[in-house]
């Protein structure tokens, strides 16, 4: 007899299996794996690191992949409505029965070991892939990348985007550390791809110590914006005037110049046409990046949660200018850099919706109020217990003219977005 019959209770017991919902290492997710003959999957794989811009890239490859014509499965994370949303198989989010099957497969699979919520549910999704006909995975890591579950399947091809301060009680409290974690994905005499344009040493140290081959902006590839879109270089490979990504910000450029790196670098096995590309690019969502939510009152949505991410939300709410004030629904986790990330966004802030994230790690809306960090103190402040209520409360209030931003975590995002559900 199955475990449970019902998704809801499997992630629900799901959160109880293990002592500590963040256990970085492999030896215990590698031996389930091991038992379940997942650790040498018969398709490609491309495994992508990074503190910023990982889902964007995620999104970029399957779309690109998908126009090609490639049969392709994602594993991300986290989820923003549906814990389907972490799975996908040929361009669509698996159902809750493939879901349950695959747990339970785990759970018969695992022999007692003690597996994190985002163990199982790894072992869940190469479960699933290994039961699909595919031609190339793209796996996102949860956190890090040495340590992380996705990293006990051998990329055939790594990338690691842009490095930034975040999770630092577990990844290290600078960026070479930092780097050093997410490096950990590379393999020997594999392609190993970095889309930060200023990667810290640790990085191409990492590559050269498992003699991965290295590329990097301006060690292999670079772009630069033209008058019709962008264009692409390689040794090898050009590509002029290409369309911009349909994901908003130019940051979004090099997101998208590492992941035609790893593509190219991988062109033998799996070739591609320009029409592809430019499909892939003008086509690719992903929701919570700078989403736009249509209606009289301009609304964004973004998950950014770390001054590197806030520099690139900035940098896109000063691109669209509004006549009227910019209202930030804000919630925060406690192991998040509250001042660091509302220093960068308060410029362009006027009224901050402070809001409670609930559970062990999500702050109060009066912990905000004492973290951030208004470098020309403007900007005035409400405190709500609820993201919903702060959310709501921020449209209320919003004359034509004006824009409500949500952002701080995926968290604040997921709430905001359940009240269009």
């Amino acid at each position: 007899m199955p475990r449970f019959s019902s998704l809801a209770e499997w992630l629900v017991w799901l959160e109880t299996l293990h002592p500590r919902k963040i256990d970085l290492g492999l030896e215990r997710v590698a031996r389930v794996a091991a038992n379940m003959q997942l650790l040498t999957p018969g398709y490609g794989v491309i495994t992508v690191a990074g503190t910023n811009g990982k889902g964007s890239s995620v999104a970029m490859l399957e779309t690109i992949l998908s126009s090609a014509g490639y049969r392709t499965a994602c594993y991300r994370s986290p989820h923003l409505l549906r814990y389907n949303e972490r799975i996908r198989i040929a361009g669509k989010d698996v159902d809750d029965a493939a879901l349950c099957a695959a747990f339970e497969s785990v759970e018969s699979a695992r022999d007692g070991t003690s597996l994190t919520y985002f163990e199982f549910g790894t072992l869940a999704a190469l479960n699933l892939f290994s039961q699909s006909v595919l031609d190339i995975a793209i796996l996102e890591v949860g956190m890090g990348g040495r340590l992380d579950a996705v990293n006990i399947v051998d990329a055939d091809a790594a990338l690691v985007t842009s490095i930034d301060l975040d999770h630092s009680a577990w990844l290290g409290t600078d960026r070479e550390a930092i780097g050093h974690e997410k490096a950990g994905i590379f393999r020997a005499g594999r392609p190993a791809v970095c889309s930060d344009p200023e990667p810290p040493d640790s990085v191409y140290r990492q590559a050269q110590t498992v003699t991965a081959d290295w590329y990097a902006p301006g060690c292999g590839f670079d772009w630069t914006a033209t008058e019709r879109g962008w264009s692409w270089r390689s040794a090898g490979k050009v590509f002029h005037d290409l369309p911009l990504p349909a994901l908003p910000g130019t940051h979004q450029l090099q997101n998208a110049a590492g992941v035609l790196m790893v593509l190219t670098a991988l062109a033998d096995r799996f070739p591609l046409r320009r029409t592809a590309i430019e499909q892939g690019l003008a086509t690719v969502a992903l929701a919570g990046r700078c989403q736009r939510l249509p209606g009289a009152i301009e609304t964004i949505l973004d998950v950014a949660h770390n001054p590197g991410a806030a520099k690139q939300l900035a940098l896109v709410l000063r691109d669209r200018e509004v006549r009227g004030r910019t209202r930030m629904v804000l919630g925060m986790l406690a192991d998040k850099d509250v001042a660091g990330f509302t220093a960068v966004l308060s410029p362009v802030v006027d009224e901050w919706y402070l809001a409670t994230l609930p559970g062990e790690r999500g702050l109060s809306g009066m912990d905000l109020q004492q973290r951030i960090s208004t470098r020309d103190g403007t900007g005035t402040t409400q405190l709500f217990q609820e993201v919903a209520s702060a959310y709501e409360k921020a449209r209320a209030d919003a004359n034509d003219g004006d824009r409500v931003v949500v952002c701080g975590s995926f968290l604040t995002v997921a709430k905001a977005l359940a009240c269009h559900v």
